[in-house]
């Protein structure tokens, strides 16, 4: 006999260790962090904050890259450094601090400017998992950026620049299959049952009961009739009056709940009132989303010998929606609490399972056909993993991003305008430009606006024609630049303010723990912080 061999599981004390996590991500999300190697480039307030975040978290590997010494300065914006680190290697000093976070986490430093290595040595990323890289110019994130992308190695771009600053992802394609989205409709299919369920629906009665009929259902026991059996026969009986349609129109729907009312015998049966609030769920479109449709028409769910697990099983997926699912995605088998008798509850349960395990075993097949035919080994995805998709089918995503090149030389323009158009965006889109024209200005006078003292009219008059040329490029001429940001700028001074610092940095590694454990949606464009108004707003250009 074949010994059956178990997924290992993790450490008691590891569980105590990340028990708040783990509830959030799971044991497969901590494992995939455990095993992920980061690299940090520059360790200033911003790179340290993210970093710190990621370590405390258990994160396999880190390694920092920053060339500078700490200097007075660093004493009043970065926690990782004390007065003991004055001239000593930035790297290795933030490098000691985290390590004694936590132990587990294997960290090494090098002495090296980022922007050096990324010229001399682009090899070097290609050992990450991801590459963090704060407080970079313009010049040194496109060829970084490159770099990345040719390696297949994941970048998040953090900058801090006085009150303002901004998070954003590059990387050439994004998969998720647990998004876990903050809104999501319970998988019921109360308006496309299957012969199980019909079945077993059509065994409960809800007739009114009468006391002194001993024939008719119990009145304790209408008190304990699930609303998922409720809906799905005033649904039946609503169809039959309207063409075999259900409630569409916001009348119809308002209908629908007094048909549902009608049913109640007194107002203390709250599993009627369960039924009302969740009627909306009849009137959910039948089939899969417009996202889900566009991702099984992908062009990469033409599957070839060099297609990832994700593809292979959106292929099989595809398949499965034209047959056995009659155009949905395999059930979840869930369900949510409810006001139920415990044998009504468990035998729905049951049926929601028993559909959910049918579908999950052909898309099994599926999957194994396909890897069959494209040269693969057919038990290369595991059952767990074909599980975990299969639960998430309608909650897939898939997430590409612009080269950071492309979006510098050529932005959407009808993005552009349409956000300039909109008054609440004007200042995201005024910061945005202008943290793009400080590395011009850094590029043509070897510093910062502002950075020194005695120049604050002249830099920020610089700053503005600077600006201004930036608009001109990017299509959008007679764009009003407001005056005061230009002026705040130079305020700024290229300045790294802890607490804005700590608010990017811990966007940055949240947004790292999305990517490297493939769980929640990762944010789709530049994240803007504006700390003048306290705001945060996101620019897909």
């Amino acid at each position: 006999m074949k010994r059956l061999e178990q997924e290992p599981t993790m450490s008691e004390p590891k569980k105590t260790k990340y028990d708040r996590q783990l509830r959030i991500w799971g044991e497969s999300g901590q494992a995939a962090l455990e095993t992920a190697s980061i690299c940090l480039l520059n360790c200033g307030p911003t790179g340290s904050e993210a970093l710190k975040n990621l370590v405390l978290g258990g994160i396999g590997s880190i390694t920092i890259v920053d060339g500078s010494k700490v200097e007075i300065g660093d004493l009043g914006n970065n926690f990782m450094v004390d007065a003991k680190s004055v001239g000593e290697s930035k790297a290795k000093c933030v490098c000691t601090f985290l390590q004694e976070l936590n132990d587990a986490v294997n960290a090494k430093f090098v002495e090296e400017s980022p922007e050096t290595l990324i010229s001399t040595d682009p090899s070097f990323f290609s050992q990450f998992t991801l590459v963090m890289a704060t407080q970079l110019v313009e010049d040194s994130m496109v060829k970084l950026d490159r770099i990345c992308r040719e390696a297949n190695v994941i970048l998040v771009i953090a900058r801090s620049y006085g009150l303002t600053g901004f998070v954003r992802i590059s990387v050439k394609e994004h998969v998720v299959i647990e998004s876990k989205p903050d809104h999501s409709l319970d998988d019921l299919r109360l308006n496309n049952t299957w012969p199980e369920l019909k079945s077993y629906v059509e065994t409960i009665d809800l007739n009114v009961p009468d006391p002194n009929d001993l024939n008719v259902p119990d009145p304790i026991a209408h008190k304990h009739i699930p609303y998922v059996v409720i809906l799905v026969k005033a649904a039946e009986e609503w169809a039959q009056t309207h063409s075999r349609n259900l409630p569409s129109t916001r009348e119809e729907k308002k209908e629908f709940k007094y048909l549902v009312k009608s049913k109640m015998v007194s107002m203390d049966e709250d599993n009627y009132k369960e039924a009302i609030e969740a009627a909306f769920k009849v009137s959910a479109p039948r089939g899969i989303s417009q996202e889900i449709q566009e991702i099984i028409n992908d062009r990469c769910a033409e599957v070839g010998s060099n297609s990832s697990d994700f593809w292979i099983m959106v292929a099989a997926l595809k398949e499965f929606i034209s047959n056995e699912g009659g155009g949905e995605a395999p059930l979840e088998g869930s369900m949510p609490d409810m006001i139920s008798s415990t044998e009504h509850y468990i035998s729905l349960q049951k049926i929601y399972q028993s559909k959910a395990e049918a579908d999950f075993l052909s898309m099994e097949q599926r999957v194994k056909n396909i890897l069959v035919k494209v040269g693969q080994d057919p038990d290369s995805i595991s059952k767990s993993t074909i599980k975990s998709f299969c639960k998430n089918a309608r909650k897939l995503k898939v997430c590409r991003y612009r080269m950071i090149e492309d979006e510098f030389s050529n932005p959407s323009v009808t993005e552009l305008h349409k956000r300039l158009a909109d008054e609440d965006y004007s200042r995201a889109i005024g910061f945005y430009i202008l943290l793009r024209a400080v590395d011009r200005f850094a590029a043509t006078y070897k510093k910062f606006p502002g950075q020194f003292d005695g120049s604050m009219d002249d830099d920020a008059l610089q700053l503005k024609t600077t600006a201004l040329s930036l608009v001109s490029e990017m299509g959008c001429d007679g764009y009003v630049l407001e005056e005061g940001l230009c002026n705040e700028m130079c305020r700024f001074g290229a300045s790294e303010i802890h607490v804005v610092a700590s608010m990017l940095g811990g966007i940055a590694s949240q947004e790292a723990i999305k990517l490297i454990t493939k769980q929640f949606i990762p944010m789709p464009g530049t994240y803007i912080f504006n700390g003048i108004d306290h705001k945060s707003q996101s620019l897909t250009l």
